[in-house]
């Protein structure tokens, strides 16, 4: 057993005494690869024919796709549809390139196992997170079955992506490794190829160049023929070594800091950043080192005999007071919230427009809740702990 596998047992063992607010972000990655999850059946049948039409050219025309170079151009295929959606074609760095022969400029960026091949095509970093576009290729499979999920604010809004499960760690520069959070989300080309964006974020603003060092150890997609069968979570999956390391340099243009520095009660909202792709909210609250209790000592020792206190101690991590973050823009127009964790809450813009930015953050779930579902001028906004207005731009 890999030091890696040892971790995630270990994590998934402790999960129970994890707060719901820190583990959110994997309930929202498996719930947010089920495409039909708020439908029902009869609608998801008719939407399931009209998101067939939004797959890649390459779907329909395999022989035709295999003419048209996608390496190198990944971005501009997946980047209308993907939760992080914009147009990167003037701020991405292209890794890899393709001809119109499928020959690939270079091989430092290709890895094959197990049958499948991951090209890192391109990369953007705003200096908060690095977003990679990746081809993936399989001869032995068949990716015309994988679901597409919601990725607008709405299912009205028509903007679906296909997903590929990954599992692994990433590190920068030779920091300690951080689990893959996320998943590619992109588009289906035709059955043996996909292409997609990975997004991974920083732990700390990073400025000039780096190097990212990818570690994948598994491969996974659902099928849409096992939708009656309820769980279709990664009904493919694939145990392998996929590991690259990826140039990046960070491209600061149209990245905005504002320093606001507001306390209110147990919330600090430190700043916000707006990108062209996403605005973060960095909020603290007060936090504590988890108690390393009897209990806790024997679950882990019974992994690990050897572990050693200040190993337990990083593993159990700190416990924060809540705190749930919501934004509109100044048309009133709710951003779209990824995922948040302790002292950072993300949002995809989403080709909006950021003049103004409406911030609430609350310490109660239910009252973020129903100004998720009622909008800016929801009765919870008296509730919010901090309410500010951000002026971004003139």
């Amino acid at each position: 057993m890999t030091d890696e596998k040892l971790d995630q047992i270990l994590k998934q063992a402790l999960a129970p005494e994890i707060s719901d607010r820190e583990i959110r972000i994997h309930r929202r990655r498996k719930d947010k690869m089920k495409k039909f999850g708020k439908i029902g059946k009869g609608t998801a049948a008719a939407a399931a024919a009209a998101v067939v039409g939004t797959l890649g050219l390459g779907y329909f025309n395999p022989v035709l796709a295999a003419k048209i170079p996608l390496i190198g151009k990944i971005f501009e295929e997946v980047g209308d549809d993907a939760t992080y959606s914009g147009d990167y074609a003037e701020k991405k760095t292209v890794l890899t390139n393709e001809d119109y022969g499928g020959k690939l400029d270079t091989s430092d960026y290709t890895v094959s196992d197990q049958g499948i091949t991951l090209t890192a095509s391109e990369a953007y970093c705003d200096g908060y997170s690095i977003f990679l576009t990746v081809n993936i290729e399989s001869e032995e499979a068949d990716f015309t079955h994988i679901p597409e999920h919601y990725t607008g604010m709405n299912v009205t809004d028509h903007r679906t992506a296909a997903g590929f499960y990954i599992n692994g760690t990433w590190s920068v520069d030779g920091s300690s490794p951080e689990w893959l959070e996320n998943t590619f989300e992109g588009e289906v080309i035709d059955s043996h190829t996909f292409a997609g964006m990975l997004k991974i974020n920083l732990a700390e603003k990073y400025v000039g160049s780096g190097e990212l060092n990818l570690n994948v150890n598994g491969l996974g997609y659902d099928d849409d023929r096992m939708l009656d069968g309820g769980e279709i979570s990664a009904s493919h999956w694939t145990d392998g070594g996929w590991n690259m390391v990826i140039p990046f340099e960070v491209n600061a243009a149209d990245v905005k800091t504002i320093e606001v520095g507001e306390k209110k009660g147990n919330i600090t909202l430190e700043d916000v950043v707006v990108s062209p792709y996403q605005v973060i909210v960095h909020a603290t609250t007060p936090g504590e080192q988890r108690e390393l209790t009897d209990d806790r000592r024997e679950k882990l020792l019974s992994k690990d005999p050897d572990m050693t206190d200040a190993e337990m101690f990083a593993l159990l991590g700190w416990s924060y007071e809540p705190c749930y973050t919501i934004c509109f823009n100044q048309d009133g127009e709710m951003l779209y919230a990824d995922t948040e964790m302790a002292g950072r809450a993300g949002f995809a813009v989403q080709g909006k427009e950021i003049k103004t930015l409406h911030v609430f953050i609350f310490d109660n779930l239910d009252d973020w809740s129903l100004m998720e579902q009622e909008g800016m001028n929801s009765s919870a906004a008296d509730r919010a702990v901090i309410s500010k207005e951000i002026h971004v731009t003139d």
